[in-house]
This record gives C-alpha cells, structure tokens and sequence, in this order.
C-alpha cells in the first residue's frame, strides 16, 4: 500500500518507516526534517520511500493523491515544549493535523490514523480506560484531544479514522531524544551516575518504541469495521510507573552504582492506563520491557554507537529553550523547533 507519514523523521517516525517499508508499502515522507534526513535518504530505500520536505499547515493537497493510508505524527513533541508558546502547539498539533485528516478525506484515503498521547488523561484517581473522562492540563494535551474530537468526526464507511493514545515512548532511535522520562534517565545514570526525579510520586504509562511500530502495523493490517471511529489506548498495565519506582527499576536493570534523587514538582499530570480495548478489538499487545529496553540503550551508549554528542547538545540547547522564555518564543515563532 501507499502510505503517507507525517513527521516521518522525527523519533518515531524513524523507526516506523524502515519497518513498513520492509513489510512491503511504498512510504512518502513529509516532514521539515529539521534534523535532516540521513537515515531516510540512505540507498537500501531508493525507490522505496518519497521524502517531501515541507510542513502539514501548508502542503499541497496533491501529495495525497494515490494515498491508501495515512499515519499523522507531525507534531511539536511534548509537553514542555508545547507550553513554551500554546498558540503555535495549537496552530499545529491541533489545527495542523485537522487540515491533514481533511484533507485525506476529500482525496480519497481511505484509512487515517492520529497519533494522540495518554497524556490528555491528565490527573486520574482510577486507571485511565478509554471511556474515562479526559483532563488534558497542557497546550500539548489539549491540542491533542481537539485534534481527537475534529478528525473522528470525519470518520465514516469511506473514511476510517483511529486515534492511538500512545504511553510515554523509551528506547533507542536513529532520530534519538533524549527529553522523554525513561531515556533521559540512562542517559544520566550514563553520564553522572545520578538520577534526578521531579515528581517521585507521579503516575505515568510507558512503552517501547519496537511496540509502538507494532502497533501501527497493526492498526494498518486490521479490519476497518474493528478500527473504524475508535481510540486506543497503547502500551500495557504492567509499564504503569510511580516516577520513583521506575528510577530505582532502571538503576537495579543496569547494575550500575547510581545517586537517586527524588523531588516533588508542580506538574500535576499522573495517571495509569488501561490497555485491554485494543487486546480485545484486534489482538494487539505489548512484546518489549523496560528492562529490555533500559538495558539496549546503555549498550549503545556504553558501545558510542550511540553518542551523546548531538543528542546532548539538543537536550542543553532545550533546557536553555525552557530557562529563557525570550529565547523559546522567537525560536517557536520562527518554526525552528517542531
């Protein structure tokens, strides 16, 4: 099938499209490749993949012509990074990803899929089902829910829409980030040996990067009738972490002699998940740890197959993006960070 990804050279995207296209698809990439496009543009996918360097708020319609399915992860990325400046999290994550669904629609894709995040459920007593009701605390989440509520409305017999509320993603990535809670985390036990934890006692769901490829297959493989309209949540009960918890798990996973410091914090997002809906529509679970993989990326770290090089100098350069509000509105005003 012909498949069009937005964000395809983001984080997850680089890890999706070699895996589809392996399964047989022809991909077009869309993205403003901000970090450029190495991995994709290596010969072993000539032929197979169509990258297209530009933004989801203004292409060319006619780049869905021919289009069988579509998976939208243009986004800015997280919730920080999303309060820096709402009104641009808005005009993308929300409005951005409603013109692609739209637009996919009148150009006769048949199947669209969101990549939503668990993070809407926000602060939950219970464990989050899909039927939960939803608090998003953030312009990241918020921008997510009504990018939710917009495109599942254009869902019908012609047009299958599916949102995917994905857990926190870890593990390792040709488009590495180093700014998600699992993989910061080695990434300092790596460096300082010590862990700092904000927010010791928050909730979170997580999920490996291998699982949420699999997940996308999935979805793209299973019958319309069972995906048609429906919101799922994806990772698994048993990657339900206190922040504290999962600090001392990475430290006991990895041997290493570390300093675990644990603090509280303002951010009041915590909330576990449920994960039986999708198990039950299509079949769908998790195979990868976190101990599996905690323990892949301190190999790559420890090898320098993966260095801390790019990927540290992103991460100072974020944090000075958070520290200098000045900074992060001409950055985001200006479109350099997506």
């Amino acid at each position: 099938m012909n498949i069009l990804i937005t964000g395809g050279g983001g984080y997850v995207g680089s890890v999706v499209i070699p895996q589809l296209i392996e399964d047989g698809h022809h991909i077009k990439c869309l993205d403003r490749f901000f970090f450029g496009n190495k991995f994709l543009s290596q010969e072993k996918f000539e032929s197979k993949i169509e990258l297209i360097k530009d933004d989801i708020r203004w292409f060319d319609a006619k780049i869905l012509e021919k289009v069988d399915i579509v998976l939208d992860l243009a986004a800015i990325s997280n919730d920080p990074a999303g309060d820096l400046n709402p009104e641009k999290t808005y005009e993308i994550n929300h409005k951005g990803r409603a013109r692609v669904a739209k637009l996919s629609k009148e150009q006769g894709v048949k199947k669209y899929i969101l990549a939503s995040s668990a993070s809407i459920y926000g602060q939950q007593d219970n464990v989050a089902n899909e039927n939960a009701e939803v608090k998003p605390l953030t312009a990241y989440s918020k921008a997510n829910r009504n990018a939710e509520i917009d495109n599942l409305q254009l869902n019908d017999e012609n047009f299958s829409v599916t949102a995917l509320r994905f857990s926190s993603v870890y593990g390792n990535s040709p488009r590495m980030r180093f700014d998600t809670a699992i993989n910061v985390m080695v990434l300092d036990l790596f460096k300082n040996k010590k862990i700092s934890v904000h927010g010791k006692s928050n909730k979170r769901p997580f999920v490996h990067i291998k699982d949420v490829v699999r997940a996308y297959q999935a979805v793209i493989d299973a019958p319309q009738e069972k995906i048609s309209g429906e919101i799922f949540n994806i990772g698994s009960e048993d990657q339900n972490f206190e922040m504290g918890t999962l600090a001392q798990e990475i430290v006991k996973f990895t041997k290493m002699k570390c300093e675990i410091e644990l603090s509280d914090t303002n951010d009041h997002r915590s909330y576990f998940a449920s994960f039986e809906k999708i198990k039950k529509s299509i079949g769908y679970s998790t195979k990868h740890t976190v101990k599996e993989g905690v323990e892949e990326l301190f190999e790559e770290l420890s090898s320098k197959r993966l260095t801390d090089t790019i990927e540290t100098k992103t991460v100072e350069w974020y944090k000075k993006l958070l520290s200098d509000k000045n900074l992060a509105k001409n950055y985001l005003v200006n479109d350099t960070i997506l």
